[in-house]
Parts: C-alpha cells; sequence; structure tokens
C-alpha cells in the first residue's frame, strides 16, 4: 500500500510561498539531512529555473540528488564503489521524474526554446502560476524522493 506523499505537498506549498523549485524540495527534506532552514535555502538557491534560469535541468529534480549526495554519498575520492552506486540512484530517479513528467530539462518542461533566460526571476502572482506547470513538478519531485526514501531506508 503507498502511503500519501507528504514531502510532494510540503514542497508545492513552499514552491507557491515564494522559494524556487529546488528550495522547495529541499527544505522539505531538510530537517531529516541535519540541515537547519537557511542553509538549505542557501546551498539550494542557484538550482531555481534549471540551474539559475539557465533552464537546463529542472531545480526540483537538481534537488533530488542533492537529497541522495547528503543520505547515501561519499566524500571518499576512492570510493568508487560508493560513487557508481550514487550515480545509480541518481539515474534511476531521473527515470523516474521523466516518466512521470516527460522529462527533467526545464525548458522542456516548460515549453521554452533553448538557451537562458533573463537572470530576473519575474514576480509570483496568479499568472505566472497559470502559466507554469511547476507547482505539480515540484510536488512530483518531493513524492518521488520520498517513496524512494522509504524503499532504501
Amino acid at each position: 500500500m503507498n502511503e500519501p506523499a507528504v514531502k510532494g505537498e510540503e514542497a508545492k506549498r513552499l514552491f507557491l510561498n515564494g522559494y524556487n523549485c529546488a528550495q522547495a524540495v529541499f527544505l522539505a527534506f531538510s530537517k531529516e539531512l541535519g540541515l537547519d532552514d537557511k542553509t538549505a535555502l542557501k546551498l539550494s538557491s542557484g538550482f531555481g529555473g534549471g540551474m539559475g534560469r539557465l533552464r537546463e535541468v529542472c531545480g526540483a529534480v537538481s534537488a533530488m540528488f542533492m537529497v541522495l549526495g547528503l543520505k547515501y554519498g561519499s566524500d571518499n575520492p576512492s570510493d568508487h564503489a560508493a560513487k557508481a552506486q550514487l550515480y545509480a540512484r541518481v539515474q534511476e530517479l531521473a527515470r523516474r521524474f521523466k516518466e512521470e513528467n516527460g522529462s527533467i530539462i526545464c525548458r522542456e518542461l516548460l515549453s521554452l526554446p533553448p538557451g537562458p533566460q533573463d537572470p530576473t526571476p519575474q514576480p509570483r502572482t496568479q499568472a505566472y502560476y497559470k502559466l507554469r506547470p511547476c507547482p505539480d513538478k515540484v510536488a512530483s519531485a518531493a513524492a518521488i524522493l520520498e517513496q524512494y526514501l522509504r524503499e532504501n531506508p
């Protein structure tokens, strides 16, 4: 039986409160990782908008990978087996997100042309949220990660 995706709703709420996609997902998991909110928010702040509005890998997806690194990563540069295991986990979560959402690339999720955009974030208005699937992508990423962590304690 699947448990409810509590983290998905939390991440969506955080996004709707003004945090970027990466911050919303990362902050939803930061307490369990031993990070204070300020550190989590600063660490993930540059990954919004597909990494600084470059529209590359979705910030919500990048945040999933950051959580994996903190949970399963290694700090030993010679531990190639640990690195391979982490990369396999990253690829698995990328596969799950892509399967559910069609892509892990921000510009593809938003149907935008290639290339960076003006680095200035747009104001968060009702019109902004209406035009973007971001709240649902953030919820999806957090729910996928929450399920994965349940499956792989």
